[in-house]
């Protein structure tokens, strides 16, 4: 019996990982789960007061912690991870062992646009920074991620990408 299909979308901040990943989910009839929530809801905690409180330190190892259970269910689902999960403790590594990952890469200008119009307090990385120093900051993250990003087993790049491409990547990608 084949292991169930695990979906898990990387990507920096803003490429879109939360809302494509419930599309992708209700056209598979997967589960959505989203990392960053789950970890709000085991450890009673935001993330921003995660990061405040104990720092990026401590919240990469809640993150890992979270995102090992959610690895070892045994049901099919789609799960966004954090835009630092792949590029810690080697969660990469991890997440292309019991799942399909999918880099969703996605132009920076677009992401500075979204991040800019999104709740920022939300993302503790990009609190009080103005328009320019989002953009830096994401170029930043870029150059430091894209080596773990890179590593996924299908990549999606554009602003413009359908759950109907994913999924017919997918079906190639379990073909083979």
């Amino acid at each position: 019996m084949n292991p169930p299909l695990k979906v898990v979308l990387v990507g920096l901040p803003g490429s879109g990982k939360s809302t494509f990943g419930k599309q992708l989910a209700t056209a598979l009839n997967f589960q959505f789960y989203d990392l960053d929530t789950l970890i709000e809801e085991r450890f009673s905690l935001k993330i921003p007061e995660i990061f405040s409180r104990y720092g990026e330190g401590r919240f990469r190892d809640m993150e890992t912690e979270t995102l090992e259970e959610v690895l070892s269910w045994d049901r099919p689902y789609v799960l966004a991870s954090g835009g630092g999960c792949p590029c810690f403790n080697e969660n990469m590594s991890r997440i292309n062992e019991k799942a399909v990952s999918v880099y969703l890469d996605v132009p920076l200008e677009d992401i500075s646009e979204r991040l800019e119009a999104s709740k920022i307090q939300n993302r503790p990385l990009f609190q009080g920074m103005g328009s320019g120093e989002i953009t830096l900051k994401l170029k930043s993250l870029q150059a430091d991620r894209d080596y773990y990003y890179n590593m996924a087993k299908i990549k999606l790049s554009g602003s413009d990408f359908s759950a109907e491409l994913l999924l017919s990547e997918l079906i190639h990608l379990l073909k083979n």
